[in-house]
C-alpha cells in the first residue's frame, strides 16, 4: 500500500483524539503545535491533557466514544489501544469523509504520521509506509547527525529573500536557487552564524545588485 506524502495546514480545524493516555498526549502536542482546534474525547487523561483542558488549550469530553463525535472534524486520531473501537470510528470516518489515524492498527488508517526532523521551517518527515516505525526513527536519527541547527537558519534566510524578491517581482530560476544556496562562501557565512552577510550573499547570487 502506497502513501501520499503530504504537509497539512491544520489551523483552526477541528480535530478529534479519542484516548487519553501517553500516546493520544503525543498526538495532542503534535496538533497543538499546527494550531489546530483539539478535542479529546477519553474517560481519564494524563496529566499533560487534563492541564491542556484547564488552560482550555484544548476541549475535554470525560467519556467513551459515541458515533457522531466526528461530525465537523477535519481528522480524527484513535489512541484507545481497543481494534473494536479503531473499527467503529474508522467507520464513521469513512461515513463522514474524515481522515482516521489509529496508533498501531495500519488496518484502520486512512494516513501515518512520519518520523519528523525539524530544524526551523525546515522539516524533514522519515516513513517507511507503516512497515516498520522504529526504522523510520532510526533514519531519522541519523539525518539527525548530518542536518545541524544551522539548517534553521539556512530556511529562515531562504525565506526572507525569497520573500523579498518576490515583493519586488524579481523572481529567479529553480536552478539559480539551487546553485545560489549551494555556494560555499553562502554556506559559511550560514554556519558561522551571520545572518545578515549571509542574506546579502543569497540576493547577490540571485539577482543583479
Amino acid at each position: 500500500m502506497g502513501f501520499y506524502p503530504v504537509f497539512l495546514d491544520l489551523t483552526g480545524r477541528r480535530c478529534v483524539v479519542i484516548g487519553g493516555g501517553p500516546v493520544a498526549e503525543g498526538k495532542v502536542t503534535g496538533l497543538l503545535a499546527a494550531g489546530a482546534d483539539v478535542t479529546v474525547i477519553s474517560p481519564t487523561v494524563t496529566t499533560g491533557l487534563a492541564e491542556a483542558a484547564r488552560t482550555r488549550r484544548i476541549s475535554h469530553r470525560q467519556r467513551v466514544y459515541r458515533d457522531g463525535d466526528l461530525a465537523g472534524a477535519g481528522l480524527a486520531f484513535a489512541a484507545t489501544g481497543d481494534v473494536a473501537v479503531n473499527a467503529a470510528i474508522a467507520g464513521e470516518g469513512a461515513r463522514r469523509g474524515v481522515l482516521v489515524n489509529a496508533a498501531d492498527d495500519p488496518a484502520h488508517c486512512d494516513f501515518i504520521l512520519p518520523s519528523v526532523l525539524r530544524r526551523g521551517a525546515l522539516a524533514i518527515a522519515v516513513s517507511t509506509g507503516g512497515t516498520s516505525p522504529a526504522l523510520a526513527r532510526v533514519v531519522r536519527d541519523e539525518l539527525e547527525r548530518h542536518v545541524g541547527e544551522d539548517y534553521a537558519t539556512l530556511a529562515g534566510v531562504a525565506g526572507e529573500v525569497r520573500g523579498a524578491l518576490r515583493v519586488e517581482h524579481r523572481p529567479a530560476s529553480a536552478a539559480a536557487w539551487r546553485a545560489a544556496l549551494a555556494d560555499r562562501d553562502f554556506r559559511r557565512l550560514i554556519a558561522s552564524g551571520r545572518r545578515a552577510a549571509a542574506r546579502r550573499r543569497l540576493r547577490s547570487r540571485l539577482v543583479s545588485v
